[in-house]
């Protein structure tokens, strides 16, 4: 499918020397006019030094462009690491002609190693100029690392007639936990909405999108999710009705962005919806989805294509929530695997093990004991992803 950018909004990709393969590792994004701007970042304690430097940043509310490396992460560089991101982003500024306190960054890749910003820099000339509309699909190319494909998707709404697009690119296939943001995403917006609401509508997407997703129960040091609008569609967010059209809008980009990422984790092949109903509260439910999401076991178990129904029970059981046994159903789709907390026999198992060979199911567990629901996409856990992460930093 075709991609369509933003209306001021320019992208492009190319291969600084980062990347020992030489394949594309330097991204930026460009607004022709200062666009409002509104972000979320890792909750983990250690956070690489373009996160750091963002957080200072994005407090004006205002952005024009986003430069962002992959090959190395810029984290645990102490200092050094510091001024290399604001120097990365200065060259980025020098280039553009613009201020450099409008320049956001962002890193990916190695953790420890130190940035080689006078690569970055002798690529900036030939960055800026590979600027183009289309030049999206080259920006989703040079962020990817253990990606297997580049996350692109674009949505588009009216508001008083006037027809407004939303583009977002991601990257993540591994390093990805809920909590808030596991990856790096930018996403651009014609629409004209002021920093405050672009980070409510954020939030809120966030929660219902990239903070459900596991692949690996681990959170990265540089998860960057970013919002910029520059209000050249002349659709403007002026009331709460406005604002809810454009926050559906936007939760179905990142919805879709998400569960591309699970789709595309390292080593995966099966998309997973862990959903869980009947909890005591929507919390208890969301504890237990994440329990069995990010349990070793169940997510081998759905690699081999066994309906081990025992591991996700065992996985219920130790959400410290609230759970009694004798209640619990679990279906695989629409296969009924577990009535009242015991096994509903063979049959039933050889229909389940028919679902676990397609690439994309549900597992619904329905504690039965109140009205609390969550969901959470998960992948299964396969011997690539061992192979991958073994020889990572080589």
């Amino acid at each position: 499918m075709e991609t369509i950018m933003c209306s001021g909004f320019k992208a492009a990709g190319v291969a600084s020397g980062l990347k020992k393969n030489g394949e594309k590792d330097l991204g930026l994004i460009f607004s022709t006019v200062p666009a409002n701007v509104a972000g979320l970042f890792t909750r983990n304690k250690i956070q690489a030094a373009p996160v750091l430097l963002d957080k200072k940043r994005i407090k004006s509310g205002v952005c024009q462009a986003v430069i962002v490396n992959s090959g190395n992460a810029n984290c645990c560089t102490g200092d050094q690491g510091m001024r290399d991101a604001a120097a990365m982003a200065k060259f980025a500024s020098s280039g553009l002609g613009i201020s450099e306190d409008l320049v956001l960054a962002a890193s990916t890749g190695v953790i420890g190693e130190p940035l080689p910003v006078e690569k970055i820099e002798a690529a900036i000339p030939s960055l800026v100029k590979a600027l183009k509309p289309e030049g999206i699909s080259d920006f989703a190319e040079a962020i990817m690392t253990t990606d297997t494909v580049p996350k692109v998707a674009f949505r588009q709404g009216k508001l008083d007639g006037k027809t407004f697009t939303i583009t977002g690119v991601a990257k993540g296939a591994g390093m990805i936990r809920p909590d808030m943001a596991t990856m790096l995403c930018f996403v651009c917006t014609d629409i004209n909405a002021d920093p405050d609401l672009l980070k409510d509508v954020l939030y809120i997407a966030a929660e219902q999108s990239f903070n459900r997703i596991t692949i690996d129960g681990d959170t990265s040091t540089n998860d960057t999710l970013l919002i910029m609008a520059n209000g050249l569609s002349g659709a403007v967010v002026k009331n709460r009705t406005d604002k809810n059209l454009f926050q559906g809008i936007l939760n179905d980009l990142l919805i879709g962005l998400a569960k591309e990422m699970v789709r595309d984790g390292e080593g995966a092949t099966k998309l997973v919806e862990i959903v869980v109903k009947g909890a005591l509260s929507n919390e208890d439910a969301r504890k237990v989805a994440d329990t069995v999401a990010n349990s070793n076991l169940v997510k081998t178990a759905l690699f081999g294509e066994d309906a081990n129904w025992g591991r996700i029970l065992a996985a219920a059981g130790r959400a410290k929530v609230p759970v009694e046994p004798d209640k619990v159903d679990i279906f695989f789709n629409d296969v009924l695997m577990v009535k009242a907390g015991m096994g509903c026999g063979k049959t039933a198992e050889a229909e389940a093990a028919k679902v676990l060979k397609v690439p994309e199911f549900t597992i619904l567990i329905d504690l039965n004991i109140g009205n609390g629901y969550a969901s959470v996409f998960t992948c299964d856990f396969s011997i690539d992803y061992v192979r991958i992460n073994a020889d990572y930093r080589s």
